[in-house]
């Protein structure tokens, strides 16, 4: 079976993640299992960049397949925010719930018409010394001003999804599962993890 690092810490997208690669049958570890790995600064200047990194890095310093993201909430009408510093909207050591509150102060500043946007997700998949495919793909909505739901992480309870009419932290994961923006970018993936799996033999 191949192993596949699936580079972060976040809990919330590791479950996603588990769910999303459960078809492929990979030896899945995490960061977790890496305590003294040191993870690179996130400070290039957009998603595939930053995916890029964190992958390439990850896979050469631990000698390991790796699949590492990048994504974020993207408001047009805030001239992009929070982007790729989503996960530090409000400062480096920020938690999901004060990123949250920054931007529901911003949103309150836009017409209702201005609040939309979108989540970005960018999936580096590497080898040691070797990137096999960086990816991008997104998911549209309208961003709320006041919480809905308990699911998911991050922006998930403003985040209102079109022709659902439910924020992603009211929808069942696995309805999440289906159309997020993550799921869209891992099935643009699909033809190297699945000949991965089917050449895995001639894979180290």
């Amino acid at each position: 079976m191949i192993k596949l690092l699936i580079a972060t810490r976040n809990g919330g997208k590791l479950r996603e993640y588990k769910d999303l690669l459960s078809k492929y049958k990979f030896d899945i570890y995490t960061l977790k299992d890496f305590p003294n790995y040191v993870e690179p600064l996130e400070d290039q200047d957009s998603f595939e960049k930053n995916a890029l990194k964190k992958a390439q890095h990850a896979a050469d310093s631990l000698n390991i397949l790796t699949l590492a993201d990048d994504s974020g909430l993207v408001v047009p009408a805030l001239n992009g925010q929070p982007g790729v510093f989503s996960r530090r909207f409000a400062g480096l050591d920020a938690t999901d719930a004060e990123n949250r509150f920054k931007l529901k102060g911003l949103l309150k500043t836009l017409q209702e018409g201005e609040r939309n946007g979108f989540f970005a997700c960018s999936i580096a998949l590497c080898l040691p010394h070797r990137c096999l495919k960086v990816v991008l793909a997104q998911c549209e909505g309208e961003l709320l001003l006041e919480e809905r739901g308990t699911h998911g992480f991050g922006y998930d309870s403003l985040f209102l999804k079109y022709d659902y009419n439910k924020t992603f932290g009211e929808l069942d994961q696995q309805i999440k599962n289906r159309i997020s923006h993550r799921k869209k970018a891992l099935d643009k993936l699909d033809p190297i993890l699945s000949n991965l799996i089917e050449s895995a033999p001639c894979v180290t």
